[in-house]
């Protein structure tokens, strides 16, 4: 029988609270920490702060306005766009005809994935997560052993991230992950993924033996980042089987899954490794054949910018800064170390573009008469291939580290480089880095658009 007017917490006044603005301060750096570049975070931040100074009235009033801010934003537009994308990508098309609405996926019961190295781990630990029972195959005991301890490592992770009652497939049954380093165990798979480095020679002998050992229905998979699919199906008697399922490292992680036909591919092939996409909770995106793909083949051109950068004078932590205030996840330098700077090296060579195998006269920072950077391959040869090795473009604190420092000797030797080519050092601004990085991305995704290699611009973003 009492009036409820007392108890309504809009009317009260609003408490103060010891320390509330260093509390408020300290949150703040934390929520630009975390969601670089991003508005909504730091507005929703501006209302909770609004709420703790003003009456409730007023505060509402201005949860309004930041909110009125953000619906006519462009990252709100931006980020309804990627959500629409990501479903519009489901429903992919070839040039040659083929399409979503009339090609029919293989049923997978059992999988195989081949090489125990960092992209296989990855691969069987989703195929795992998936509840697809699956072999793993290695060339020797050796690897096998050191594969197998660091999948059960990875699996053991996951595990225990899993919340809310949700259970991870038992994964130390042998039905459902059969470790082995004999190929004749691929005799029944529905689907094989090739996960070995990145070797044409290699790869093809691979496909060559999958060809005689596996099914004639068994859809043949190549993990390759880069290399031509067609050379590769090349090698089998049933090229029209093969396809492309490019993971992005780390494979359990990343949502991504470039899925690549080649000129024989079938329908069917493409629908099946889409629906396997989707078994794996990833997003499928159909792309044609060239190199590098669409993922990667957008990331030549603007690492590529990034070098020249620092050959004009900046430093890696001044290039990765921007990129990363702008709302990248990771800069280029940092991400380059993470991946390994060996990696792109090795492709390098096999396209004939880096060292003292070049004919004689070969300007020093020009290749296929384009201009060049030799940056990445001297850090190379010093060893220095990133977080694998404690130093890249940055310092780590040990070998396998996550923690990157600005290197004095990278520095150093930077205007070493620059003196040795006669380089003017100049100063360049966070907008003409954040442009040349960023169009360089921008207009390699026109071109390939306009090669067919993608269907729509939503495949490319």
């Amino acid at each position: 029988g009492q009036p409820l007017g007392p108890r309504r917490l809009s009317l009260k006044p609003v408490p103060k609270v010891p320390n509330m603005e260093a509390f408020l301060d300290e949150a703040l750096v934390k929520v630009k920490r975390q969601a670089r570049g991003c508005l909504a975070p730091e507005l929703c931040f501006q209302a909770v702060r609004a709420a703790t100074q003003s009456p409730f009235a007023e505060g509402v009033r201005r949860e309004r306005e930041l909110f009125q801010v953000l619906l006519s934003s462009g990252q709100a537009r931006a980020l309804q766009y990627a959500f629409f994308a990501e479903r519009a990508v489901r429903r992919w098309a070839t040039p040659g005809g083929a399409c979503w609405s009339s090609a029919a996926p293989q049923p997978v019961r059992r999988a195989a994935v081949i090489g125990l190295g960092t992209m296989g781990r990855g691969i069987v630990t989703s195929l795992v997560k998936a509840n697809i029972p699956l072999v793993a195959l290695e060339q020797d005991l050796e690897n096998l052993n050191k594969g197998r301890k660091a999948v059960m490592l990875l699996l053991e992770r996951e595990a225990m991230k899993m919340e809310g009652g949700a259970q991870m497939p038992d994964f130390h049954n042998l039905a459902r992950l059969q470790f082995t380093v004999d190929f004749d165990v691929l005799r029944d798979v529905d689907l094989v993924i090739e996960a070995v480095f990145e070797n044409m020679a290699l790869k093809k002998e691979i496909f060559h033996k999958l060809s005689k050992i596996c099914k004639p229905g068994a859809l043949l998979c190549t993990n390759t980042s880069a290399l031509n699919i067609d050379e590769i199906a090349s090698a089998t008697n049933r090229p029209q089987q093969v396809i492309g399922t490019h993971f992005f490292s780390p494979a359990h992680v990343m949502r991504l899954l470039e899925i690549i036909y080649g000129r024989h591919t079938s329908p069917t092939a493409i629908a099946t490794a889409m629906q396997l996409a989707k078994a794996l909770k990833k997003v499928g995106v159909v792309v044609g054949n060239c190199f590098g793909f669409v993922g990667n083949r957008m990331m030549f051109p603007y690492i590529q910018q990034a070098v020249f950068l620092l050959e004009e004078g900046s430093r890696p932590e001044a290039v990765d800064q921007v990129l990363e205030d702008f709302g990248f996840k990771i800069g280029p330098f940092r991400m380059s170390d993470l991946a390994g700077l060996d990696v792109g090296w090795r492709s390098r060579k096999d396209q004939g573009l880096t060292g003292p195998s070049l004919p004689a006269g070969t300007p020093a920072r020009q290749r296929h008469g384009q201009r060049y950077s030799p940056l990445p391959d001297l850090l190379c040869e010093q060893g220095r291939f990133g977080q694998k090795t404690a130093r890249g473009w940055y310092l780590y604190e040990k070998a396998g580290g996550r923690t990157a420092t600005p290197d004095p000797w990278l520095h150093n030797f930077l205007s070493q480089y620059r003196d040795t080519h006669g380089i003017q050092t100049r100063f360049i601004d966070q907008e003409e880095i954040l442009e040349r990085c960023l169009f360089s991305l921008i207009n390699e995704g026109f071109a390939i658009l306009a090669e067919g290699i993608a269907s729509g611009p939503e495949h490319l973003d």
